[in-house]
């Protein structure tokens, strides 16, 4: 068994300004990483055996940002807001059921 039953990652990475692709930072996801966090840890899915939230530099799906993967499952979001990280969390981390409307191909 893994050492989590998932990991979700998030997109951090900040290009500089005027770079030729986007940034997910950009789009706020510094913030709702932190976010994502606290509501896992209101929920209680966190730690070993459960799921693990990390930020990661760049995903290279920049230009569909923000994105987030769920691992083992390799399963791509893009979210927009709180709301959005909330049904990824509930849905997916804590039930399994994959986001589709969120869900990229």
């Amino acid at each position: 068994m893994s050492y989590y039953q998932r990991h979700l990652f998030i997109c951090i990475n900040q290009r500089e300004a005027g770079a030729e692709r986007p940034s997910c930072a950009n789009c706020g996801s510094p913030e709702l990483l932190a976010y994502a966090k606290s509501q896992a840890k209101k929920l209680a899915i966190t730690g070993p055996g459960k799921v693990r939230i990390n930020g990661s530099k760049c995903l290279d799906r920049c230009e569909q940002g923000p994105v987030c993967v769920v691992y083992p499952d390799a399963v791509w979001y893009n979210y927009v807001d709180e709301s959005d990280l909330d049904e990824i969390i509930s849905s997916h981390l804590r039930d399994g059921v994959c986001v589709e409307r969120l869900r990229l191909d």
